[in-house]
């Protein structure tokens, strides 16, 4: 159960990093309620590490959190601020992926 909030607190990170983006994008009123979506992406996403690691070891769940973090916030990068992909920052977010893979399988909870 840990696991899993620590993966919707990592979900969270990228909300709040997109929604951060976003804001900077925009003005107004609508950059307003993206900052307002920021600091609610941010709270939650705190919170559910703060769960999680009350029973997971505070390394590995740091680690796991800002890894899945590092990862979406890239891929929306891409996907949504139309980033470069090139061979580089695949290779090393297939890296990063792998070693938050590693860490849960060496984990002992």
């Amino acid at each position: 159960m840990n696991w899993m909030l620590l993966i919707i607190g990592g979900l969270f990170e990228v909300g709040f990093a997109t929604c951060l983006g976003k804001a900077k994008e925009n003005s107004g009123t609508a950059a307003t309620l993206w900052f307002i979506g920021f600091f609610i992406c941010l709270s939650i996403s705190m919170f559910l590490l703060y769960k999680a690691s009350q029973t997971l070891p505070i390394g590995t769940a740091y680690a796991v959190w800002t890894g899945i973090g590092a990862v979406g916030t890239v891929l929306i990068g891409i996907f949504v601020f139309k980033e470069p992909a090139d061979f580089w920052r695949v290779f090393f977010i297939t890296t990063l992926i792998a070693s938050i893979v590693g860490l849960k399988f060496v984990s002992s909870h």
